[in-house]
């Protein structure tokens, strides 16, 4: 990988003052296991490729990592290892989930300090997420009094905690509910061009000077590490990585993308979006006049204007079918031939808990009749259309078992 000095740009992590720089570090990709291992199983290969990766983002300026508390033994290695890569402008941040029992999140916050060694190094957390507050019930266990923010607020007067935000993977409605409280100073969330749909979270975020970060868009933002043929077609003569990068950093109110570097090499294309950015306004048009393009030969004007309306949520639907996700999927796969993260997304749906709420099409004609899904898409103009739709879906995306749930 060749890299210059200081070649990733910063921005200001709105009202943290902390000049962000557009690419971070995330910590899920590189972690040996998913299992929090002990230190004699962490091995010595590892190790090494992280020094690597570490020592890379370093020399391009990526001075914010950020990991979790359940990303396996990701805070470990990294707490093995800073020390020996030192970085002076370096932001570590963590992501612990909320609960019920405060005294909980307390513990998992001391575990974390002691797997990142912090006393050792006399550091702090700099950045700390609530991480997860997914829906209201886990936004009621943060905010109540005595809840999981107050802890955490604590922690930030005795100096051992510089900024606190929230990760999410909410509905939108409860994402904008959480940043009306002003609670937070900073946001991990999802934006990508193919899921625009927090858009007004973004919005909402800048009117309350948030940081505002973009949670792995490579991978959740269509599994663009392994694109179909038709998108890298479509995106010409950038690669979808990149393209997407530039799509996202050009936001105004976007401030940072996590990259989940598995081997240095991982930083390659994003170095080379952040060189095209000022290019951005002149590369980025005419490609997504191609996508959307193809996007409305493929699935026509009607369906691309009216295909959410008079969606039940996945809690008012037969089987709990998560129909919203699922029609989306099917606009991915007949836009762009998204099929990797189809496959990915559909076989989470009723394995991801309230990370990825709701199931899949696999319950229709086994648990669920067609009756009764047409039952509740009575106000879709599309429910003749939709039972087909899904079987669909479930012929060409089921099949696959979830081994792990990926919490970002």
């Amino acid at each position: 990988m060749s890299t210059t000095e200081g070649a990733i740009p910063c921005r200001r992590f709105g009202r943290t003052e902390l000049p962000m720089p557009v690419l971070s570090l995330g910590g899920m990709r590189f972690q040996q296991s998913w299992s929090d291992l002990p230190p004699e199983q962490i091995e010595a290969a590892s190790q090494d490729n992280l020094r690597r990766i570490l020592e890379c983002s370093v020399a391009v300026g990526m001075h914010h990592i950020e990991t979790a508390r359940h990303y396996g033994s990701s805070e470990r290695q990294l707490g093995d290892l800073l020390a020996q890569v030192p970085d002076p402008a370096r932001i570590l941040q963590t992501k612990i989930p909320p609960c019920a029992d405060p005294a909980r999140f307390e513990q998992e916050l001391l575990t974390s300090v002691e797997r990142l060694r912090l006393a050792e190094r006399g550091e702090r957390i700099e950045l700390l997420s609530i991480h997860g507050v997914n829906n209201r019930e886990l936004l009621e266990h943060t905010l109540r009094p005595g809840g999981c923010l107050e802890v955490a607020r604590r922690w930030q007067d005795e100096g051992r905690v510089g900024h606190i935000g929230f990760s999410t993977h909410a509905a939108l409605g409860e994402i904008l509910e959480a940043i009306e409280t002003d609670a937070f100073s900073y946001i991990n969330l999802h934006w990508y061009f193919i899921r625009q749909d927090n858009g007004p979270a973004i919005e909402a975020a800048r009117a309350h000077d948030m940081g505002v970060f973009l949670i792995s868009p490579t991978d959740k933002g269509g599994h663009l590490h392994s694109p179909s043929e038709r998108l890298l077609e479509l995106c010409e003569p950038l690669h979808p990585i990149v393209f997407n990068d530039l799509f996202c950093l050009s936001h105004p109110g976007v401030h940072t993308l996590s990259l989940g570097a598995a081997r240095p090499s991982d930083l390659d294309r994003h170095l080379e979006a952040v060189a095209l950015l000022p290019r951005a306004a002149e590369l980025l048009p005419p490609i997504v006049e191609r996508l959307e393009r193809a996007r409305h030969e493929a699935l026509g004007e009607a369906w691309l204007h009216t295909w959410r309306q008079g969606l039940p949520d996945w809690p008012e639907t037969p089987g709990e079918i998560n129909l919203p996700v699922l029609l989306w999927l099917h606009t991915l796969l007949e836009a762009w031939d998204l099929e990797a993260f189809g496959r990915a997304r559909y076989g989470l749906l009723g394995n991801g808990g309230h990370w990825f709420p709701g199931r899949n099409a696999d319950a229709l004609d086994a648990a669920v009749s067609e009756a009764e899904l047409r039952a509740v898409l009575g106000r879709s103009p599309w429910s003749a259309e939709i039972p087909a739709i899904l079987r669909g879906l479930r012929e060409r995306l089921g099949g696959q078992t979830v081994k792990r749930l990926q919490q970002e």
